[in-house]
């Protein structure tokens, strides 16, 4: 069993690039919970994040505002999907849709790339309804100009196809509609069946994907999870099928025993859960900030 101090886990996630003690860019000659006032409800603990490192800004900046110390350990890597063509020919036919469906930024980015590289304006979507799934996918469509007609309460599959029903006037109205969803190669196809099993045509289609980061070193990334890791947070269910990828196990709760568990909503804490862990902390919305609190929120409770 390892013990890390702050100097120690530096040098090790040092030598192991895919992992980012954020502290250890610091100038500031003090520690980490020297450097945290008290009152913090994360002081003294920390986070370790799973998510892609290029998204995990905005969830280093929450934790760090409870007070967190953050690791960033990313087991899910944004990738070109093994192929653009049908992608590329939807774009190239999207006036034979009536709907476009937005489930992350991650599908907008890459949706927009081959938007521009086929030639193609953003104006190209204009005649079509556009639902986007979560404020921070909505965000970036409208910082490009691309206009939102429907935003789900609910971030699931199934709350979006309720509220698609709910703005349509009812489930009849869906019969015969054209959607286009870009995607991630690997997803739930609850809303696909749901929108088809109601007389709509549904072409999904892989705008990227999610896969293993090359350079993850199993036996660094156990060591510092059995040092230091206070809290692991789970932002997808890929996060979590990677880590047990990675540990070449069905089963995470020997890798991550002792250490507590959250997870940004219900699909990512089932996932969790059919890998032998039990989410501890959820939060009632399915985002970022809102996850960072509710791990405040469990720590300050636990701690109070």
């Amino acid at each position: 069993m390892f013990e890390f101090e702050f100097y120690q886990t530096a040098l090790i996630l040092s030598a192991c690039p895919p992992c980012y003690d954020i502290k250890s860019m610091s100038l500031s000659n003090k520690t980490p919970i020297e450097s945290q006032p008290e009152t913090k409800p994360l002081a003294g603990r920390t986070v370790v994040i799973t998510r892609a490192r290029a998204q995990a800004d905005e969830f280093v900046s929450e934790l760090e505002h409870y007070g967190a110390r953050v690791i960033i350990c990313p087991t899910i890597e944004i990738s070109e999907p093994e192929s653009y063509e049908r992608l590329d020919e939807a774009i190239d036919h999207l006036f034979g849709y009536d709907w476009l469906v937005f489930t992350s930024v991650n599908g907008v980015d890459h949706f927009l790339r081959r938007l521009h590289a086929g030639g193609h304006e953003v104006s190209k979507i204009d005649e079509l309804k556009v639902c986007a799934i979560g404020a921070a996918t909505a965000e970036k469509l409208r910082d490009v100009h691309i206009h939102v007609d429907v935003v789900p309460d609910e971030f699931t599959a199934e709350g979006v196809f309720g509220t698609l029903v709910q703005y349509l006037g009812g489930r009849e109205a869906l019969d015969g509609l054209n959607f286009l969803i870009p995607r991630a190669a690997v997803a739930r196809d609850f809303l696909q069946q749901a929108l088809t099993a109601a007389g709509a045509r549904v072409d999904v289609v892989a705008a990227y994907r999610t896969v293993l980061p090359d350079n993850l070193d199993r036996g660094r990334i156990a060591a510092m999870l059995a040092g230091s890791a206070d809290c692991i947070a789970f932002t997808s269910s890929s996060t979590v099928r990677n880590l047990a990828q990675l540990f070449d196990t069905q089963d995470l709760s020997k890798a991550l025993a002792g250490i507590t568990v959250a997870c940004i909503g219900d699909i990512t804490a089932r996932t969790a859960a059919e890998h032998g862990l039990h989410t501890e902390i959820q939060p009632e919305q399915f985002t970022v900030p809102a996850l960072a609190r509710a791990i405040a929120d469990y720590f300050a409770k636990r701690d109070g």
